[in-house]
């Protein structure tokens, strides 16, 4: 493995990089919660070697328990990000010396002898062809949205990473040891704890950069995913080696099929269609069943599943602590979860109860729940079928008989996506469970995937009325809440659940409304009858849920919430519009309006935590008092870009998982220039709350509304009843 990783290593970087940038690299020092001198707690029994991971320091063994088991960091990751100082021999002897009746300052102590800063195989680099003002800035008409996007498009100067040769380990009995995958090629990352390439990250990465015309770095991406296709024979999770185990959803022929349609580059495809094929043979060697459904016809559908009996590296501690606290699972059911756990991984949505069993959704089991592996998913399927499309349409006339061949496998997954995951009733897509012959009821942003893809069940294409009850969701969402669509309506306190919303899916959702043809879409937008609420016009069963189960927006400024029924339960609703939606033009379809509210909400949630962690713009949009800096902890701070949202406000990040919220942030970044390329016409100034001040009504009976004026001479944010403010932001851009 480590002799594969040495050949793969960086031989130079692309020649759109010139210099190390004054990006810093932070990295952790051990900290205790407990005296040095005490001993580490028992320990349960090792799992089994992976195969997969065979390094006796960053993949499971003792030294990675011990590690772990001491807490030294608050993430796991921390450690086996580290490279070591001294080559793996010696690594391990020293552990073996304190191995015996370990204390907490022994496993201090080894490793800050041992191991180097996280990180520090990478260098941050400086971009030679960045434009300040690409084109897609021209698309957009509100000053303030236009230099907030202009501000982002800078942000790739403070992500961009390559391979640091000189300090790169070259393994064996002489050189150190790290986890890293040392990449021949350029990439972004997408920012705090994620300090390597990563798959599925990339593909809003690459949209972004498209509209920032940087394809080099484009190009520079999909090189470094050929690499690895090349080495391993398929792309990892991500750029390291406790990732090989594992895959994403697969969208390396979307990035390419972008890249090509956006450069006009098709040299590219000498290298990547022979590469594009071996991904897609990967899929199908060790992701891919037949299902028989209720119709009787048997499918060839694919899943997550992944080969895996031990803690995730990265995550040790926590799989260790999931599996052994309670002490209630013996070894066979630990590693089916730790299987399950990696597989949950693969999916992307780490974690959510989309992923439990049916019977465990209302109950305590938490992530012992997992189902992964006995579930098909709308997405992953939906993925594979435009990978499908993608490839025949990028062979062209070169190879009518691969084109031909991918047109029919593409024709028999769409025939199963409809029959497994469509239910004509409720209109909408839900996952197919191998357990229960049926599908789930978890209603979920993935019933959207299947439209960005460009599978439109006939139902759709037959009935406004019916297109727009299957984005009657959408509806609800934008009226009853003050933030984007969240992944699932069920609060778990996993982080791909309510309240979470998280950018790419608000890029699909507005590809999906993009999908449907303007006939259908044109009618105007529905509103419910009498003193009904938006859930009024949602499908009998879509959600899953009654209405009075729904998350309740709360008020700001009071301990109350929104009313969870009738009218008033729709805080946001204006005249043809929602609050942070942007204006309602004449004749305008039920579709573009959802298509503008949504694209002004993300935009707004964007600039408003943005601005409310720091962010400033000189001469529009000056930096917050110390008072309000002060509310989130952001003194220091010039502004954060989050991974992932809240729906019930729109100045904070969202919550919950495994790991502290991420900024920095690529995909974040990269749906925020796009949103602002395709929308930019329809983006209005965001108004934000007020992080201090109780609403006051003004002169004109608005609640303490003032704007922000493009000289920036009157900068207070509208204090709005229907805005809360979580708190939950972290310092610096988490680079």
């Amino acid at each position: 493995m480590f002799s594969l990783l040495t050949s793969f290593a960086c031989v130079g970087l692309t020649a759109a990089l010139t210099s190390v940038s004054n990006v810093s690299v932070a990295t952790a020092t051990p900290s205790l919660s407990v005296s040095s001198v005490d001993a580490l707690p028992t320990q349960a029994a090792l799992p089994p070697k992976q195969i997969w991971c065979p390094s006796e320091i960053f993949c499971a063994g003792q030294l990675l328990q011990t590690v772990n088991i001491a807490q030294l960091y608050p993430d796991d990751k921390t450690f086996v990000d580290k490279p070591t100082n001294k080559p793996a021999p010696e690594v391990l002897a020293d552990f073996q010396n304190i191995s015996s009746s370990t204390t907490y300052g022994e496993v201090v102590q080894f490793v800050e002898n041992d191991f180097k800063g996280e990180g520090l195989e990478l260098e941050a680099l400086e971009l030679a062809n960045f434009k300040s003002d690409p084109a897609f800035l021209n698309n957009v008409s509100a000053p303030i949205v236009k230099a907030f996007a202009k501000t982002v498009h800078g942000f790739w100067t403070q992500l961009i990473r390559g391979t640091n040769a000189s300090t790169l380990c070259t393994g064996g009995s002489t050189g150190c040891e790290s986890s890293l995958i040392p990449l021949n090629h350029t990439f972004v990352v997408p920012g705090g704890r994620f300090r390597e390439q990563y798959y599925w990250d990339s593909f809003w990465i690459v949209e972004g950069l498209i509209e920032s015309e940087l394809h080099d770095i484009v190009n520079a991406t999909i090189q470094n995913f050929m690499d690895e296709l090349d080495a391993f024979g398929f792309i990892p999770n991500g750029g390291r080696i406790y990732y090989l185990d594992r895959s994403q959803p697969p969208l390396f022929i979307q990035m390419l099929s972008r890249y090509v349609t956006a450069s006009g580059d098709r040299t590219i495809l000498r290298r990547a269609l022979p590469l594009a094929e071996k991904e897609f043979k990967w899929w199908n060697d060790n992701r891919s069943l037949q299902v028989q459904s209720a119709s009787n016809v048997t499918h060839k559908v694919y899943r997550y599943s992944v080969n895996n009996s031990a803690p995730r590296p990265e995550s040790y501690l926590a799989d260790y602590t999931t599996a052994s606290v309670p002490n209630t699972l013996n070894d066979t059911q630990k590693a089916a979860l730790y299987a399950e756990l990696a597989s949950g991984a693969e999916t992307g949505w780490d974690y959510t109860v989309r992923w439990f069993a049916p019977t465990a959704v209302d109950n305590n089991d938490g992530l012992r729940s997992l189902n992964v592996r006995n579930t098909i998913p709308i997405d992953l399927n939906s993925i594979l079928y435009k990978n499908h499309i993608l490839l025949a349409n990028l062979y062209e006339n070169d190879d009518n008989d691969a084109a031909s061949s991918h047109r029919k496998a593409a024709a028999a997954l769409r025939a199963a996506i409809l029959d497994l995951f469509w239910d004509p009733i409720k209109l909408a897509f839900y996952d197919y469970n191998l357990a229960t012959n049926s599908r789930n009821s978890v209603y979920s942003v993935a019933n959207f995937y299947p439209l960005w893809s460009g599978i439109i069940p006939s139902e759709l294409l037959n009935s406004s009325d019916k297109a727009f009850s299957y984005f009657s969701s959408l509806n609800l969402v934008l009226n009853r809440y003050n933030g984007t669509f969240p992944s699932t309506f069920i609060v778990s306190g996993q982080q791909w659940d309510a309240p979470n919303t998280w950018p790419p899916h608000q890029y699909i959702v507005l590809q999906a409304l993009r999908a449907l043809p303007s006939n259908i879409t044109s009618g105007v937008l529905p509103t419910p009858p009498g003193d009904h609420s938006t859930f009024n016009l949602v499908p009998e069963g879509q959600l899953g849920l009654n209405e009075s189960q729904l998350l309740s927006q709360p008020f700001r400024g009071s301990a109350g919430n929104a009313s969870t029924s009738g009218s008033a339960a729709d805080i946001n609703r204006l005249n043809g519009t929602v609050l942070n939606g942007g204006n309602a033009t004449d004749g305008e379809g039920w579709g573009k309006a959802l298509e503008r509210q949504l694209a002004n909400r993300y935009i707004t949630s964007a600039f408003c935590s943005w601005r409310a962690t720091g962010g400033s713009i000189e001469g529009l949009v000056p930096r917050l008092s110390l008072q309000e800096l002060n509310a989130t902890q952001s003194v220091n701070n010039t502004g954060n870009m989050f991974e992932k949202f809240s729906n019930l406000d729109v100045d904070s990040a969202g919550r919950g998982g495994e790991y502290t919220v991420q900024a920095g942030f690529g995909w974040t970044n990269g749906v925020v220039l796009w949103v602002s390329s395709f929308y930019g016409g329809v983006l209005v100034e965001p108004e934000c709350p007020s992080l201090i001040t109780m609403p006051t009504t003004s002169n004109n009976g608005q609640n303490g509304a003032v704007r922000l004026t493009g000289n920036g001479s009157s900068v207070t944010l509208r204090a709005m009843l229907t805005f809360v403010f979580v708190g939950l932001f972290v310092h610096g851009l988490g680079l």
